[in-house]
């Protein structure tokens, strides 16, 4: 799985624009409220609070929005009450898409999906019409200047990573849901600070996609990706470094 597809690093360069404008933060703090909502406020006990926190904090969150957000999500804090819901649907090119989303609105978000997919040549689908194509995984990029590349791998693969490829200026490491918490507390404890770590969906055959229908799912996902209720947007596709030199 690992170098599973463009769109992966597309998506980091683009978080780094969304932290400059202050949006990464607040797609943070409603997955820190969320998930102290769902499973409680202790970090120990709960993995996705426990992922959504180092998220946080590797995006220099202020130690104080954390712990608000987990308080607002356990009720001893008011806050918003928030609603999540997950779209799935096609693209462009038959690109299976899904948009998870935390909201306040359910009726906004759905015209807002459903209007952009419909404008960029895709629909919106029953539940469960693209789900099944995607898997869960843990993804961890490193920085290759941070240590050797067989030191790493034989750390993230004792740890019990499922593999490691190099991806550009950095390496990914592929893991398990279960072990994606132990694989990045052990790079963490070797002294190196990951570029990346998060829990994300991929598929396994991504559809190729040139010309046209590559410049109308940029266009889309982009567009999904924008929307002020959207945690992730996750879409089965992939770019020649070409197509990608053409976008800019």
């Amino acid at each position: 799985m690992a170098g599973h597809s463009k769109w992966s690093t597309i998506k980091r360069a683009k978080g780094k624009a969304d932290a400059a404008r202050g949006k990464l933060f607040n797609r943070l703090i409603r997955e820190i409220t969320i998930s102290a909502r769902e499973g409680g406020g202790d970090p120990s006990s709960n993995p996705r609070l426990r992922t959504a926190i180092a998220a946080a904090r590797g995006s220099n969150m202020p130690g104080k929005n954390i712990e608000s957000a987990i308080l607002k999500g356990t009720g001893q804090l008011e806050g918003v009450s928030y609603e999540e819901i997950t779209f799935e649907g096609y693209g462009p090119g038959g690109v299976a898409i899904m948009v998870e989303t935390v909201t306040d609105n359910r009726n906004r978000i759905v015209g807002e999906v459903r209007h952009l997919l419909t404008k960029y040549g895709g629909n919106l689908g029953q539940s469960n019409s693209v789900a099944w194509m995607f898997k869960t995984l843990g993804v961890i990029t490193v920085p290759k200047d941070a240590m050797a590349e067989d030191a790493l791998m034989e750390l993230v693969l004792e740890a019990g990573a499922d593999d490691m490829s190099a991806e550009g200026d950095e390496y990914e490491v592929n893991t398990s849901v279960d072990a994606f918490d132990t694989v990045r507390e052990a790079i963490v404890a070797a002294n190196v600070e990951p570029s990346s770590a998060e829990i994300t969906k991929v598929v396994d055959n991504p559809v190729k996609l040139e010309g046209d229908n590559a410049a109308r799912i940029m266009k889309l996902v982009d567009a999904l990706d924008e929307l002020d209720d959207t945690q992730h947007v996750y879409a089965g596709f992939d770019l020649s470094d070409e197509e990608i030199a053409k976008m800019g």
